[in-house]
């Protein structure tokens, strides 16, 4: 029992990769990542950079829960899912993972609004609270006064910041984005990376895949994967 204004004991990190590693079957087979040990605590804000074909989706795909490690441990928010059946990782993965991607992925006939409220189909909360969340997440990314518009009448950058709001909406554990300013220009990749400030200063927990050096430069940690292999850089060293 811990006496008054003693510290409880800490959380378990965000994300936790303990010697994970991926192998496609061959032939031949390909090591897409070697052992990769990574540790993300509650409001980091971490880059991972790399080129084409050096392990990166494949990374973001196990991070995300989309596909599971060949061989290591990983735990998301303190939990072991190399066990778990693919329901019980559906429903981690909705309720604690924010995605948000390079193509935004919102339905063009839905309005910004019904792609937010899209997203909390799965996490159980009640049907008749799901419009006043959607429109306080999208409020959140300032995109609240285009709620009832449609994607295809936004820019790429309205588009975007919708994206996460659908990705905010569920409160995740982590951010988890997949080059998220690969389809904007430079000056509203600016105003998104502001945005992605404004959120890690709140508390969020952000990893961005990335391979903008102007993106990664951002985040307070950088981590580089080349051929599967995962090295954290020191400070400036992104370039």
């Amino acid at each position: 029992m811990l006496k008054p204004g003693e510290p409880g004991p800490e959380p378990p990190p965000v994300l936790d990769l303990d010697g994970v590693s991926r192998v496609y079957p061959g032939p031949p087979a390909v090591a897409a990542l070697r052992a990769a040990t990574l540790r993300v605590t509650r409001g980091d804000y971490l880059a991972i950079v790399g080129p084409s074909g050096s392990g990166k989706s494949t990374l973001l795909n196990l991070l995300g829960l989309l596909d599971r490690p060949t061989s290591g441990t990983y735990r998301l928010d303190g939990v072991d899912v190399s066990g778990l059946a693919e329901r019980e990782r559906t429903a981690l993965r909705g309720g604690r993972i924010g995605f948000v991607f390079q193509s935004f992925h919102l339905l063009p006939h839905r309005t910004a609004v019904e792609n937010v409220m899209l997203a909390q189909v799965y996490n159980g909360r009640p049907r008749r609270h799901r419009r006043a969340a959607a429109l306080a997440a999208l409020g959140r990314v300032e995109v609240g006064h285009r709620a009832y518009a449609l994607p295809t009448t936004m820019s790429g950058g309205e588009r975007q910041r919708v994206a996460i709001a659908r990705a905010l909406v569920n409160e995740p554990a982590i951010l988890l984005c997949d080059e998220p300013t690969g389809n904007l220009d430079s000056a509203t990749s600016l105003r998104l990376l502001g945005l992605f400030d404004e959120l890690h200063a709140a508390g969020l927990t952000i990893v961005v895949i990335t391979h903008d050096a102007t993106v990664a430069e951002r985040a307070r940690r950088v981590v580089r994967i080349v051929d599967g292999r995962m090295d954290e850089l020191p400070a400036g060293a992104v370039r």
